[in-house]
C-alpha cells in the first residue's frame, strides 16, 4: 500500500490506494505523466508506467495529483471524464456535480455561469448576462440550485432544481423550475424532463417538455442533442440543438446547430451554437 494525497497535497486526511492504481501527475510545464505511485515523500514523487519507465518528479514542480478512475479506461486507453457531464449545451440532467467539483461555462460570450457541487447530491450556479457593458443596459442575474438523486447506479439518476433570476435595472424576476430523469451512465445517456416558467411573477399554463442526450464517440468527443417542446393553444413549437463536445487540454467546447421550429415557420433557420466549459477542480 502507499500514502497518496490530491488536490494541493495537504499532508492532513490522506487518502489509501492500492499500489497499482493508475494516476495522473500535472507539473507547472503543462506535461502530463501516468504510471503508479511507488514512492511519495514531500519532496518527490516516483512514478512508474509503461511509456515513461521510472522517473522521478520533484513536488514543487507538481501541480496535480489525480487518481484515474476504472471507468476512465477503455480498451487499455485512457478516455478523460466527460467535463461537463451533469447537462447538454444547456439543459441539466439527472446527474449532478460531486462534492469539491466546479466550473465556469461561457455561451457566445454574453452567457456566463459559475457552478460549484457542494455535496455529492446538492449543486449551485450562479450566472449573469453583463449587459451593463452595452451603456448600463437592464442586466439579467440568477442562481440554479440542484438536487441529484441516484435510483439506480450509473443508470437511473432523477434530478430537480430551478433556474431563478432578476432583471437589474428592471426589477423583473424569471425562471424556471425543473425537473429531469436520466438514462444511461455519464457518457451515454437519454434525458427527459419538464419544466415550468415564470416572469414578472406569474408562471406558464403549460410546461415546456425537454428531450436531450449524449454518446461518446472517441477518446475526447460526444455527439449531442438537445430539445425543448412548448404547447400553446393546440400548437406545437419549440427549439433543437444538434451538435458536439469536443475536450481539448483542460476545456471542453460545445458547437452546433439550433434549429427553432413552429406551425407557422416558413423559412428554415439554423442559429449556431458555441459553448465553453472550464472546470477548476475535479473530485477524486
Amino acid at each position: 500500500m502507499i500514502l497518496a494525497t490530491t488536490d494541493g497535497f495537504a499532508q492532513n486526511d490522506p487518502i489509501i490506494e492500492p499500489i497499482d492504481t493508475l494516476y495522473r501527475v500535472e507539473t507547472d510545464d503543462g506535461n502530463i505523466f501516468i504510471g503508479k505511485i511507488i514512492e511519495m515523500d514531500k519532496d518527490k514523487v516516483v512514478l512508474e508506467g509503461e511509456t515513461i519507465g521510472t522517473i522521478t518528479l520533484h513536488r514543487r514542480f507538481i501541480v496535480k495529483i489525480e487518481r484515474i478512475l476504472g471507468q476512465e479506461i477503455t480498451k487499455g486507453d485512457i478516455w478523460y471524464r466527460n467535463l461537463q457531464s451533469a447537462r447538454y449545451f444547456f439543459s441539466p440532467n439527472g446527474y449532478g456535480l460531486k462534492k469539491g467539483e466546479s466550473y465556469y461555462q461561457n455561451i457566445w460570450v454574453f452567457y456566463n455561469q459559475f457552478s460549484v457541487g457542494l455535496t455529492d447530491r446538492f449543486s449551485i450556479g450562479f450566472g449573469m448576462i453583463p449587459l451593463f457593458f452595452f451603456d448600463f443596459a437592464p442586466t439579467p442575474i440568477w442562481i440554479t440550485p440542484k438536487f441529484s438523486v441516484p435510483i439506480v447506479k450509473d443508470k437511473v439518476n432523477l434530478g430537480v432544481g430551478a433556474l431563478m433570476g432578476f432583471v437589474v435595472g428592471e426589477s423583473v424576476g424569471f425562471g424556471i423550475t425543473f425537473a429531469s430523469a436520466t438514462f444511461g451512465p455519464r457518457d451515454k445517456n437519454l434525458s427527459v424532463g419538464f419544466g415550468y416558467a415564470y416572469a414578472g411573477g406569474e408562471f406558464l399554463n403549460t410546461p415546456i417538455f425537454n428531450l436531450g442526450g449524449l454518446t461518446r464517440v472517441s477518446k475526447n468527443s460526444y455527439l449531442m442533442m438537445e430539445t425543448y417542446i412548448v404547447t400553446s393553444g393546440g400548437q406545437v413549437g419549440g427549439i433543437s440543438i444538434l451538435g458536439a463536445r469536443s475536450m481539448i487540454s483542460k476545456s471542453a467546447i460545445d458547437y452546433g446547430l439550433a434549429f427553432p421550429f413552429a406551425p407557422d415557420m416558413g423559412t428554415f433557420i439554423a442559429i449556431p451554437w458555441l459553448g465553453l466549459t472550464v472546470p477548476f477542480q475535479k473530485q477524486l
